[in-house]
């Protein structure tokens, strides 16, 4: 038997192969730096949009992918768990591979250098200050909707 790690549970006993743990943090990782990069890219399509010597189906083209996420009104809603998401990366991912054709590349390379001084930008404006206050405002409003919420229902269970 190949060594691997042993859980056990209240009720039962997993075997977990070697290193699964290092791959579900780097299928983590993988999906994080994947995420970076489509807000990366959305950043680029507002540059693309914005410049002067993009053309104008190209500003359709940008206009449209951001119109079409950020809508209310979408074919697949997105309060359907996973098919809502995916119709939205499938747009952008279509939107990408159009805007990297019909955008001149100089206009491209531009506008992507635009997007990463204005990401460099963003992170030294906010600095440690998002990365240790974030989890902070999250937790408190977290707990202040639980009190909340025990209050009024200690209320109406006991009036």
């Amino acid at each position: 038997m190949v060594d691997g790690e042993v859980v056990q549970s209240k009720n039962s006993t997993l075997w977990l192969a070697p290193n699964m743990a290092q791959s579900e943090s780097a299928l983590a990782a993988n999906w994080r730096r994947r995420a970076q990069q489509l807000q990366k890219e959305a950043h680029v399509f507002y540059f693309v949009l914005k410049h002067r010597r993009s053309r104008w189906y190209a500003r359709m083209v940008a206009a449209c992918a951001a119109g079409y996420v950020l809508s209310p009104i979408q074919l697949i809603p997105n309060f359907i768990p996973v098919i809502g998401t995916l119709d939205d990366f499938v747009i952008l991912f279509v939107a990408v591979k159009l805007l990297r054709r019909i955008t001149p590349a100089d206009v491209l390379a531009e506008c992507r250098q635009l997007a990463d001084v204005a990401e460099t930008r963003r992170k030294e404006e906010i600095g440690w200050k998002a990365s240790v206050l974030s989890p902070i405002v999250v937790a408190t409003v977290w707990i202040l909707a639980a009190i909340t919420a025990s209050a009024m229902m200690a209320a109406y269970i006991y009036h």
